[in-house]
């Protein structure tokens, strides 16, 4: 889940060596209490020098104070008015600003600018907000692209962008707040670098996957986003996670299945492709449909085809109040997916669920949380703030309550669930591999290409 609400860094309260040697520190994010303090590399902060500095500085003092004879050190309420002046003199000359993910981070001596602005020229976004997008892409795919290109997790030089391992000091970061989004895209466990198109991080109680595409356009769906979706949630099903949290980086949540990538594929051979198509969305859903432990949706922008239709299929969805929701198949040239044909009659009526699966209604984030679509609605200023409390809530309950629970109340549904998901891929299918749908997509990605 990532929001677009920037956090600051106040100080720096301590200092450690992790079990390999490097360097962490504990940041008091501002506005924050001491019970939300994180251990942080030294090279997330690489644009924090003044914070370290201080740090380091008021420690040494501190040293010192302890090895002068007793006459002659300093009197507390002195060394901490001392202290004080001295912070104070520094947060003067610099507001409490430290590094930044996203386009405005990226020094132009960086190799990183160089790629991420050369992928901007050759990709169009699928939206309008196509300042958000660029935000999020460049926020994500090149800290992922230094990853794969080096085949090694050396955080520091894929997020300075330099090369043989020297760090470069960004001039203007003086002017550069906090992005925690950075911690969504570095702070993972080692098992989660073998993931191109998402980020997973294994919590206290709980898993959270993060959709983050390179791959594709504003976190779609294709058949590698959706096998590596799959597998972290195989590991989280094998493990002793309680509960997924299921989110997105960027401000954009999903927008349903990549049809730039169906297109190429399909023009080779429509039969065949269409099979592996409708195949890789069958195991998909069945994936949720059958996931026993409950899944937690934070809907931080909007979703789109079928990206919205698996949402029922997960027991809570929390939704920003920036987000929509949509499922325009006939616009696309498709039919619906995702158990929708089932589950949105289900939960919000059959003329509703019409209107959204026929003539394509876009709902705002409130309307579908009175059409039971969406649990809760939360403002944007506090969306990760408001869905963490209550996942960090449901995570210290009993695993086996929670997991007994959803059987019980899925028990009559998985069934039926599995069987509509069948129809509904056969019908994609036939459509895929005929020269109408194929036809139809086209149509539907020239209209997009010339609203830009």
């Amino acid at each position: 889940m990532a929001s677009e609400e920037l956090y600051e860094v106040e100080r720096i309260v301590d200092k450690r060596k992790n079990k390999k040697g490097k360097t962490e520190y504990l940041v008091r994010w501002k506005g924050y209490d001491s019970e939300d303090d994180t251990w942080e590399p030294e090279q997330h902060l690489v644009n924090c020098e003044e914070y370290i500095h201080d740090f380091n500085r008021r420690h040494t003092e501190k040293q010192k104070e302890s090895t002068l004879p007793r006459t002659n050190r300093t009197s507390p309420n002195n060394a901490r008015k001392q202290i004080s002046r001295s912070t104070n003199s520094n947060f003067s000359k610099t507001s409490p600003k430290s590094l930044v993910i996203g386009k405005d981070h990226e020094s132009k001596n960086s190799q990183l600018f160089a790629a991420s602005q050369k992928f901007r020229r050759n990709t169009a976004p699928s939206l309008s907000n196509r300042k958000n997008m660029d935000l999020a892409k460049s926020g994500t795919s090149p800290f992922m692209d230094a990853l794969t290109a080096n085949g090694t997790t050396n955080i520091q030089t894929s997020v300075t962008g330099v090369t043989a391992g020297k760090r470069k000091f960004i001039d203007d970061r003086r002017d550069q707040p906090f992005d925690k989004r950075l911690r969504f895209s570095v702070r993972q466990t080692e098992s989660a670098y073998r993931y191109r198109d998402i980020v997973v991080r294994k919590q206290d109680g709980f898993t959270h996957i993060l959709l983050s595409t390179k791959s594709s356009e504003n976190n779609s769906l294709n058949p590698e986003v959706m096998k590596e979706v799959q597998s972290a949630l195989s590991t989280a099903a094998a493990d002793d996670s309680k509960l997924v949290l299921l989110s997105a980086v960027g401000s954009v949540f999903c927008c349903g299945l990549d049809f730039i990538y169906f297109i190429r594929r399909l023009t080779d051979d429509r039969k065949r492709e269409s099979t592996k198509m409708a195949e890789a969305i069958r195991n998909f859903v069945n994936t949720f449909i059958q996931f026993k432990k409950p899944i937690i949706v934070a809907v931080n922008g909007p979703a789109i085809g079928l990206g919205a239709s698996i949402l029922p299929l997960c027991d809570v969805v929390w939704a920003n109040e920036k987000a929509w929701f949509q499922t325009p198949y006939t616009t696309f040239g498709q039919s619906p997916d995702g158990c929708s044909t089932v589950m949105f009659p289900k939960i919000m009526g059959g003329a509703s669920a019409n209107e959204m699966l026929l003539s394509g209604r876009k709902l705002t984030a409130q309307e579908a949380c009175g059409k039971g679509l969406v649990s809760q609605v939360f403002w944007p200023g506090t969306f990760t703030q408001e869905v963490m409390v209550r996942i960090k809530e449901l995570a210290s309950c009993n695993p086996v309550v929670l997991e007994e629970s959803k059987a019980l109340v899925r028990c009559n549904m998985k069934v039926e669930l599995e069987q509509a998901n069948e129809r509904e891929c056969e019908v994609l299918k036939k459509i895929w591999g005929s020269a109408q749908g194929m036809d139809s997509m086209l149509k539907y990605l020239q209209r997009k290409i010339d609203e830009f």
